[in-house]
């Protein structure tokens, strides 16, 4: 962490400091209020704050970028895909902005190596990456505006990720998959979760997925959500052939 608050404190004594210089080359243009760029990289155990006494910290920058990325990728899928539905546009636009596909781009950027925090990097979850890259698409907005900030999607997020033939078969969530398959065939499902703490000191859920009553897969992970999702993703792969026999 020393690295890093020295990052800042080159950033605020000069603008064309280190932390200038990295943004600068991750952005592809001159920042013009280097602030916005600080903010969107302070964590909230940093507790900072403003002028006016107001949290500082990249969680509003998040909830903007949010917004921008969404409002970008919804109007790139409206002009490449004229004869998409409503329900289409919505599900395409989802698979891009994914948290997952998110974490993918902020790691890719390396952009946690300019995170302000008194939390250890190794604390941090897997989310950070992603909300960091919100934050970062949320500060261009206020810097740059519109227009800048959707270059920006483009470069980074558009042209080298965006294949609407490959989103076509991508399934974002293995569980939303299985259980409206298991709808559709009328077949009963449920999970059974546990603790299964590892010798790590980590805690970690077990999950039993039954179709039928009888188990299907089983999955661990350090949380519910991830565990049911990876129980899901096994019966998928499990069930492949049945699920597309139907489907054709």
């Amino acid at each position: 962490m020393k690295f890093i608050k020295k990052i800042f404190k080159n950033s605020r004594s000069n603008e064309d400091g280190i932390f200038f210089a990295k943004m600068e080359q991750i952005l592809g243009f001159k920042p013009t209020n280097i602030l916005f760029y600080q903010k969107a990289f302070t964590h909230r155990s940093s507790n900072r704050v403003d002028n006016q006494g107001n949290p500082m910290n990249y969680e509003r920058l998040e909830f903007l970028g949010d917004a921008m990325l969404g409002s970008v990728i919804a109007a790139h899928l409206y002009n490449q895909v004229p004869t998409g539905d409503e329900g289409y546009l919505t599900k395409m636009r989802s698979k891009i902005v994914s948290r997952e596909h998110l974490n993918e781009l902020g790691r890719d950027l390396n952009l946690i190596d300019f995170v302000e925090s008194k939390v250890p990097v190794q604390h941090f979850g897997e989310n950070i990456h992603g909300n960091i890259f919100e934050a970062l698409v949320g500060a261009i907005f206020l810097d740059r505006g519109y227009d800048f900030c959707e270059k920006f999607i483009q470069k980074k997020v558009i042209i080298p990720y965006v294949d609407i033939a490959k989103l076509e078969g991508k399934v974002i969530s293995y569980k939303s998959l299985l259980i409206e398959w298991c709808q559709k065939e009328k077949k009963s499902f449920y999970f059974e979760i546990f603790d299964d703490n590892g010798n790590d000191g980590q805690k970690y859920f077990g999950v039993k997925l039954y179709i039928d009553k009888k188990i299907i897969s089983k999955a661990r992970a350090t949380s519910k959500k991830k565990a049911e999702e990876k129980a899901s993703q096994r019966a998928y792969f499990a069930l492949k052939e049945k699920m597309n026999a139907k489907k054709s």
